[in-house]
């Protein structure tokens, strides 16, 4: 069974979308975390799961798509780091975490 980490960053994005959907209806913002972390789940099992980013064609680098996120992640041994939640609308390219 693989590793799922949550780097600081990925949690920060959560906290930041949590928040402004809570200004519309905290219930939903809550709802919406909880199913974040549960889409996430299936990594435990089956890391590969996800698709590889085309932005980055790296086969280490995968997303799982929940609604209008991409839920990005990298594969590492012996599991998986998730590295941001990212809207669908925005260019993953124009991340500071992917400027290298």
């Amino acid at each position: 069974m693989a590793e799922v980490n949550w780097t600081k960053f990925a949690l920060e994005n959560i906290s930041d979308i949590a928040d402004f959907i809570s200004k519309d209806s905290v219930s939903y913002a809550e709802l919406f975390v909880r199913r974040i972390f549960e889409k996430v789940v299936i990594l435990q099992d089956h890391p590969n799961s996800g698709r590889i980013v085309p932005e980055f064609e790296n086969i280490h680098i995968r997303e799982l798509i929940f609604g209008n996120y991409r839920i990005v992640y990298r594969l590492i041994d012996p599991g998986v780091d998730i590295i941001t939640v990212h809207h669908s609308a925005r260019l993953l390219s124009n991340s500071p975490l992917f400027d290298n």
